[in-house]
């Protein structure tokens, strides 16, 4: 929510920077959490059989698809100079597009483990989240920008995009700084990769324990 709304002279007003900073100190708790609790998980599909490998690979398409989709996001809400809601590009089929990325790629990071109940899990645990963080920016919002952000409110889902709403519009001003700052967000989605590749070696030696297995 606070991604969807550039202020006037591009600065946001006291209480937008706090928001901004609940995301991505909720991002970094969920992550350090999940990885916690995995230390001691294993799928109940074995290391390097077929299965195992397909999920985690499709949990890399989906870590990928929630970094770029992430990077498309702040191309459309970075370059806003003018205090107005924006509704174009992936903010016209959701409030939330930044949030709606972040949970992909943390589905992605669940699937590392080789296991389809890693990747609900990592989704549900993400989306659930940031949705107290969601909610307590719509009231921020709706002060703040009235009746416009009603109106948007009223039409874009907050979370589920309604693909049929899309309109591509135009980005606005580029700024290169926001960009590296939300590619750089994103790389902790990455991280995931090399990691559980030591976990699971860890495992299989028997450094680590196993005390619960995931289908």
């Amino acid at each position: 929510m606070v991604d969807d709304v550039k202020f006037a002279n591009d600065n946001p007003p006291a209480g937008m920077g706090g928001y901004q900073q609940m995301r991505r100190l909720v991002l970094a708790v969920l992550v350090v959490m999940l990885f916690a609790a995995l230390l001691f998980g294993q799928s109940t599909f074995p290391p390097d059989t077929p299965m195992h490998e397909s999920i985690e690979m499709f949990g890399v398409l989906l870590i990928f698809l929630g970094v770029v989709g992430r990077l498309w996001s702040t191309l459309y809400i970075g370059g806003r100079k003018s205090s107005e809601v924006v509704t174009d590009g992936p903010y016209s089929i959701t409030r939330n597009p930044l949030y709606v990325f972040s949970t992909v790629a943390a589905a992605g990071v669940g699937a590392q483990i080789g296991s389809f109940s890693g990747i609900v899990l990592f989704a549900l645990l993400c989306a659930g989240a940031f949705h107290i963080v969601i909610l307590r920016e719509e009231k921020f919002l709706r002060q703040a920008l009235g009746a416009p952000y009603e109106a948007y409110l009223a039409r874009v889902p907050r979370f589920f995009p309604k693909l049929s709403l899309y309109q591509e519009g135009d980005t606005g001003g580029f700024k290169p700084r926001l960009l590296l700052n939300t590619l750089l967000d994103g790389l902790v989605f990455l991280v995931a990769l090399p990691a559980f590749e030591l976990i699971d070696g860890a495992q299989q030696s028997g450094m680590l324990p196993v005390w619960f297995r995931l289908p």
